[in-house]
């Protein structure tokens, strides 16, 4: 079990590309000794008060839930309003009996830029427990850990809350069947390199509906979770709201498939196949 919340983290940080046209927004003196510079993003893909709620399936089991929510709050950091996330991860039905996991994510991103200033991991899976938080200096590029460590990091670095709701901002339209899309993503303490590879256009069939999506398969480390590369899918739909819409996987010890269920508070109506 502790497995699957790892494969969850894999898919939201897979989501996350380098394809990114970015403008430059200028933040005087203000809040900061000197003049520096962010990029600005414009998103049409979520707001405030947005829930995704996803079910994961082990092989015929409903084995865990996954909520993510943007709060209604406007947090500041440096004087810059933050979308305030959180991520929920818990087992459910007979899961939970065998190996309770109780796993909350939360991250805090600049509303115009889309790039984390804070991220917090509460992990506990069967007694196995992870308290994590990280302070990003967006000045100096550098993160900061609740051990007082320090790291140097890139200007886009992303955590792996984070990297799903920027990859929705992005502009696919010029994607092609074959691209590899690549990220640096800040996890346990060291920075991790995320690739993933566009796959085409395919639809996809759940219990909400039939929808155009997008679908990837990440670049990974065979051998540890999976046998091959192509073994992870995921499916984002194809349209304003680029959310994910189920991700599935063979793995050494079974196969997982995750599902969305519910969703509210979407920007624009998700679009459906109708037929």
């Amino acid at each position: 079990m502790r497995k699957i919340s790892l494969l969850f983290s894999i898919i939201f940080i897979s989501l996350f590309s380098s394809f990114i046209n970015m403008d430059k927004y200028y933040e005087s003196k203000d809040n900061f000794n000197e003049p520096y510079y962010f990029s600005s993003i414009t998103n049409k893909a979520f707001k405030r008060g947005e829930e995704l709620t996803y079910k994961l399936h082990y092989g015929f089991i409903d084995a865990a839930y996954v909520k993510l929510k943007i709060t209604d709050e406007k947090i500041q950091f440096r004087g810059r309003e933050t979308f305030h996330i959180i991520g929920i991860g818990e087992t459910c039905g007979i899961s939970d009996w065998i190996f309770k996991v109780r796993d909350r994510y939360e991250t805090f991103i600049d509303e115009k830029s889309l790039v984390p200033w804070m991220f917090k991991r509460r992990v506990n899976e069967g007694g196995y427990v992870i308290n994590q938080d990280y302070s990003f200096d967006r000045l100096n590029n550098k993160v900061s850990s609740e051990k007082g460590k320090e790291f140097d990091v890139s200007d886009n670095i992303q955590d792996m809350i984070s990297a799903f709701y920027h990859a929705r901002t992005l502009d696919y339209s010029t994607i092609k069947e074959g691209d590899i899309l690549s990220l640096d993503c800040f996890i346990d303490e060291e920075v991790y390199p995320v690739k993933i590879k566009f796959q085409g256009m395919q639809q996809v069939k759940i219990n909400l509906g039939k929808f155009q999506c997008l679908k990837f398969t990440p670049v990974i480390q065979t051998g540890r979770i999976f046998k091959n590369e192509d073994d992870l899918s995921f499916y984002v739909s194809n349209d304003q709201n680029r959310i994910l819409i189920k991700a599935e996987a063979d793995i050494l010890f079974g196969s997982i498939k995750i599902e969305l269920t519910k969703h509210k508070g979407l920007l624009t109506d998700l679009e459906q196949i109708i037929k």
